[in-house]
């Protein structure tokens, strides 16, 4: 016949439901967590840290990463530092040598690209930075849903990404308002609303409002032609 015996542990009953009621708790506070922390590696995220070589503290934007598989890994990054806004590239490739120009060329949506150059830091191949067209390029990113951009390398290879710009503003523009630059206004007037409220319009009004438009697009092309 096979015995069981009953011991008695008066003490290891509240230490035992104490250990579970702080392990339940650990539990909700990481499944709390785990979710956030998902979204934040695919969307655009702020930063501050301290530069080690001068110990001052700038701030940055973070883009995710484009779809694996499908395009190069780059991220784009928005700086403050120094007082000063750039739009930095950071590929995974060989970009250009250190200190170099190289082309680069960006897309908003289905707009016209835009190339200029940018240039490689003075301690990467990798990484590049523009920092005269930098608002451009950020009231560019803001007005659209997605960004294809290009790089030409020194090898003649063509770096590519697509990456979105959904919640793209809110770190943005505490980068702009770092640098102590306007925040970006309202979402910028589409094309699509554009043609709704011009169809609403008498014939006369019409004809009214496209001749300032095609004022407003000469003189932008005159400006355009003199910066080259």
């Amino acid at each position: 016949m096979t015995r069981r015996y009953i011991f008695a542990l008066p003490y290891s009953i509240p230490s035992t439901a104490l250990f579970n009621k702080a392990a339940r708790r650990l539990l909700l506070a990481l499944l709390f967590l785990c979710p956030f922390t998902v979204v934040a590696a695919d969307t655009w995220s702020y930063h501050q840290e301290s530069d080690r070589l001068t110990n001052r503290n700038y701030s940055f934007a973070l883009s995710p990463l484009p779809p694996r598989g499908l395009y190069d890994n780059i991220r784009l990054e928005i700086i403050c530092k120094d007082n000063a806004l750039q739009v930095v590239i950071d590929a995974d490739s060989l970009i250009a040598s250190q200190g170099s120009a190289f082309d680069f060329e960006y897309q908003i949506d289905k707009n016209p690209p835009v190339k200029l150059q940018m240039k490689t830091f003075k301690d990467s191949k990798r990484r590049g930075y523009a920092e005269e067209h930098a608002k451009r390029i950020i009231d560019d990113l803001l007005t659209g849903q997605s960004v294809f951009i290009r790089v030409n390398t020194m090898i003649r290879k063509v770096l590519s990404a697509a990456i979105p710009l959904e919640h793209a503003a809110e770190p943005v523009n505490r980068v702009v308002a770092d640098c102590g630059l306007a925040l970006s206004s309202a979402p910028a007037y589409t094309l699509d609303e554009f043609e709704q409220d011009f169809a609403k319009l008498p014939s006369e009004q019409q004809q009214q409002v496209l001749s300032k438009v095609k004022k407003i697009i000469l003189e932008t092309q005159k400006a355009l032609s003199t910066e080259k």
